[in-house]
């Protein structure tokens, strides 16, 4: 199972226990009409756990989709629960969401009004360029695919990279003076997994593992790789 994960940067606050205590009865519900029915769609966490390693919950919404029965488009209520969690690393806060991106983005969103009352206090984190380059070529002989962006080739607007041994051949040092480097899929190491991950701290892992893995996964080689500035 693809578990996927995104990472962000809390711009203010470093104090678990005061986040922990804003978020404890974060309740939000929100009433719809759609194909003239009315639905309650409540978003709330649940599950929170403060330690010494940081603070875990789940944060659960509900959403409408339509079904198709017997030829007709039925509107059906469904709750996703996406478990987060905050970990402090030096002076920065990091905020990882395990759920697909635009998810992912919508949670912070509503994290950032819940502890702040405001939009822009939780912002995307951001690995540069040269620190991806660096994290793909630590896993040089194990790097599977390359996508680069800011590409300065009249009418090309990115480029790509499949196969073994990419960081080795002609081509790739040709890309690199022409673009960055935006994602990497590379083979971790120190934990054997096929992971990708973006510029914009969107990480993917292809290999079987499990949440409580993944996590680490993500707290121990992906936040290291952040600038919170």
């Amino acid at each position: 199972m693809v578990l996927a994960a995104k990472v962000f940067v809390v711009q203010e606050e470093r104090n678990l226990p005061l986040i922990a205590s804003k978020l404890k009865d974060f309740k939000l519900e929100q009433e719809v009409r759609i194909e003239g029915d009315s639905f309650s769609l409540l978003s709330e966490i649940t599950d929170m756990d403060i330690s010494k390693e940081g603070l875990e919950g789940t944060f659960a919404f509900d959403t409408v989709f339509q079904v198709k029965q017997h030829g007709k488009m039925v509107p059906i209520l469904k709750t996703y629960e996406a478990p987060f969690s905050f970990d402090l690393l030096g002076d920065s806060l990091f905020l990882s969401v395990f759920d697909k991106k635009s998810r992912a983005n919508n949670i912070a969103n509503e994290m950032s009004k819940a502890l702040f009352m405001s939009l822009g206090q939780i912002v995307e984190g951001r690995i540069q360029p040269e620190t991806l380059k660096r994290f793909h070529e630590a896993n040089f002989e194990e790097t599977k695919i390359l996508f680069f962006d800011d590409i300065d080739l009249p009418n090309i607007t990115k480029l790509s990279l499949y196969g073994e041994g990419l960081g080795s051949t002609n081509l790739y040092n040709d890309y690199l003076t022409h673009g960055k480097i935006w994602y990497a899929v590379v083979k971790s190491q120190k934990y054997g997994y096929v992971v990708g991950v973006t510029r914009n701290c969107v990480v993917t892992v292809f290999s079987r593992t499990d949440l409580p893995e993944f996590k680490g996964y993500v707290r121990n080689e992906i936040l290291p790789l952040i600038s919170s500035g």
